[in-house]
């Protein structure tokens, strides 16, 4: 391999060492190593521009003896940093598990993570060298016709052309063709251990106007797991009655709008508009939805409640946001215009109220789903919102103008009468505080790299990163110019590994309290809803410890 720039090792150590500290979810060794070697790659790549900006200002150059002598103490430094740094990274990783409550790790595996990051290195160099040579290349033929540094300029954009066309048109398109196409075949595999349902009044039985066969996994998962009433009523002591879950899966119909009025359909025949809560639900990715959110409201209701949902991807979260954004969009609107539509048609005495809700990728698309010129004379009753990302446009408007003084991580906005905000301790308004006509909570976690990236990490502090700190952030966790911002783009990638109440796991005792603000809970004693919060969290937790074929959790990166 040809010879390495002194200044690129110097500035690519310190990015390494960087890399090693906590942020937001715990790392394993294999993307703390990936991590690292990036972060390595791009300090390198500061210290190579840095010498050619050097060369190009044409100012004086060290002699050979001194560019040795440094480059030696250099290499001396940066051995001693990132063995320090190593060493620490342990205890920095069982910073973020300690908040968790997760057991600590003895060790971060420094040789794996060293040898990980050198493979990374490795890769990206070769491809950085690769794009100069076929810049130089250009840049050398077609010297002939313009000037030299004319050129240079024509070898770099016809080379950086050359990668894009194959990293988009190549590489991206054939890897979405293939993940699109997988993820279609899983979601048609009917699971043994979940057969069609008896009973009439369920999608997706033989009276339903949903075939069983086109619901999708997440259809049928969601049509048949939820409590039945002699459940609910086992948990809440009191009466209940089979909650009406509706589902129609992209198989349902060619068009989102077809589909949303086949959900209308099934919902009339299964006399959801009869029900006293109304929730239209805008799934996941893949069509998931979070049964933690599902279990609290309808014990908080005694099954009372009719939702609706339909699916608007094969893909989970990350891959539709990043292949098919405008698809979620799309279906979550036609879903509300037809359950909306049909909803302001109904006496106002006697019709459900009226609930918005999604989590993830499904709570930015439910933003979108109603305008505001459609509902303002006939306002729905509220939504929640859980883990919205980061660029779900109101909570990011909510939130930029929220109260001076309140945190970024859980905002304050004016006198909390139309927007809330709570995590694993509640909300920051009290209980008694009025609402308004319309509820709107934001569930989050100050640990939720979905919620909390944005691009602008790489130069600016986040306002997150203020004291006080979320409960469940690292007091370790400091803040490096673009290192931190690749950091919570790698913690995105895994939010959904860490315990549940954490990241963007969202459990259910948290659920129970935001449902009784969005709902208006009144019926219920602050014993008898501890009770509830303990029981729906033994039950997802033992859930989600079982069989994977039976925990409808085991989806959740959806």
């Amino acid at each position: 391999m040809l010879s390495l720039s002194g200044v690129g090792i110097f500035l690519g150590a310190l990015f390494f060492a960087a890399a090693l500290t906590p942020t937001l979810v715990p790392r394993s060794y294999l993307t703390q190593g990936a991590l690292a070697g990036t972060c390595f790659a791009i300090g390198y790549l500061a210290g190579i521009l840095w010498r050619w900006l050097w060369h190009y200002l044409e100012l004086p150059e060290p002699s050979a003896r001194a560019r040795s002598n440094a480059n030696a103490l250099a290499t001396v430094v940066c051995l001693l940093v990132v063995v320090v740094f190593l060493r620490q990274a342990a205890e920095w990783q069982n910073s973020i598990r300690a908040v968790m409550k997760m057991a600590p790790v003895e060790t971060a595996h420094p040789l794996k993570v060293c040898v990980i990051a050198l493979v990374t290195f490795v890769v990206l160099l070769v491809l950085a060298r690769l794009f100069v040579l076929i810049a130089r290349f250009v840049a050398a033929r077609t010297r002939r016709l313009v000037p030299r540094k004319v050129a240079n300029v024509v070898g770099v954009l016809l080379a950086a052309l050359l990668f894009w066309s194959i990293a988009n048109d190549l590489l991206i398109s054939t890897a979405f063709r293939a993940l699109d196409s997988s993820f279609r075949e899983f979601d048609a595999l009917l699971e043994p251990e979940r057969p069609q349902p008896t009973a009439p009044g369920k999608t997706g039985s033989a009276a339903s106007l949903v075939k069983w066969t086109e619901l999708g996994r997440a259809g049928r998962e969601f049509a048949v797991s939820g409590a039945s009433a002699a459940e609910i009523s086992a948990v809440t002591g009191r009466p209940a009655q089979d909650p009406v879950r509706v589902y129609v899966g992209l198989r349902g119909a060619d068009s989102a709008q077809a589909r949303a009025r086949l959900a209308l359909d099934e919902l009339k025949r299964q006399h959801g508009f009869d029900r006293a809560i109304l929730l239209v639900i805008t799934p996941t990715g893949t069509g998931w939805i979070d049964p933690a959110a599902m279990d609290a409201v309808e014990h908080l209701h005694d099954g009372d409640v009719a939702s609706v949902a339909m699916q608007y991807s094969y893909l989970n979260s990350p891959l539709s946001l990043l292949f098919q954004p405008e698809y979620g969009a799309e279906a979550s609107r036609a879903l509300f215009s037809e359950i909306y539509g049909y909803w302001t048609t109904l006496p106002r005495d006697k019709r459900p109220k009226l609930y918005l809700h999604g989590l993830s990728l499904g709570a930015m698309n439910s933003e979108k789903s109603a305008e505001l010129f459609e509902t303002i004379g006939d306002p729905i009753a509220g939504a929640l919102w859980s883990g919205p990302p980061f660029e779900s446009r109101i909570w990011r408007s909510v939130t930029a103008n929220r109260n001076q003084g309140s945190p970024a991580w859980l905002p304050e906005f004016r006198d909390g009468r139309f927007v809330r905000f709570m995590n694993q301790n509640g909300p920051t308004v009290a209980a008694g505080a009025p609402w308004g006509a319309m509820r709107v909570v934001y569930l989050q976690y100050a640990s939720d790299a979905i919620t909390f990236f944005n691009y602008r990490d790489a130069y600016q502090r986040p306002a997150w990163m203020e004291a006080p700190r979320g409960p469940d952030v690292s007091p370790e966790l400091r803040w490096y110019p673009v290192v931190t911002m690749l950091q919570i783009a790698v913690d995105m990638a895994v939010a959904t590994s860490t315990p549940m109440g954490y990241g963007h796991v969202y459990a259910p005792e948290h659920y129970v309290d935001a449902w009784a603000a969005v709902t208006d809970v009144r019926n219920w004693s602050a014993e008898a809803l501890a009770r509830l919060k303990e029981q729906l969290a033994a039950k997802a937790r033992k859930t989600s410890a079982g069989r994977a074929e039976d925990d409808p959790y085991a989806d959740r990166g959806g």
